[in-house]
């Protein structure tokens, strides 16, 4: 996505960007380390075929590398951009939300019994 195509609003840019359930996750997962196409569609269960179109986004967008490698059998690694990397505190924050968010329906379930 180019700069003149960005929304407006900075919360509808990230929405832009990794708005998508498989996109954030990828990330999430690249986080830790790079990782080659067949650990990411494992970790994540989704097809080839979306995993594929997210990772061309995300690389289109500057958020992810795609690294060959020449050797005897070819091997593709994932990892984040610098740019990519500073989505940490939102993921991280995400995590955190998403953990008391399950706490607090347990309890507001259990009240209702």
């Amino acid at each position: 996505m180019q700069y003149k195509d960005l929304a407006v609003n900075p919360v509808s840019v990230v929405l832009q960007l990794v708005g998508a359930k498989w996109k954030l996750l990828i990330i999430k997962e690249l986080l830790n380390k790079e990782l080659r196409f067949v650990e990411l569609k494992k970790k994540l269960g989704c097809t080839a075929k979306v995993l594929t179109n997210c990772l061309k986004e995300l690389e289109e967008d500057g958020l992810v590398v795609r690294e060959e490698y020449d050797s005897s059998q070819p091997k593709v690694e994932y990892y984040l951009t610098d740019i990519g990397y500073t989505l940490r505190p939102v993921i991280d924050s995400m995590q955190k939300w998403g953990k008391e968010y399950k706490k607090l329906r347990k309890l507001m379930e259990r009240a209702k019994l």
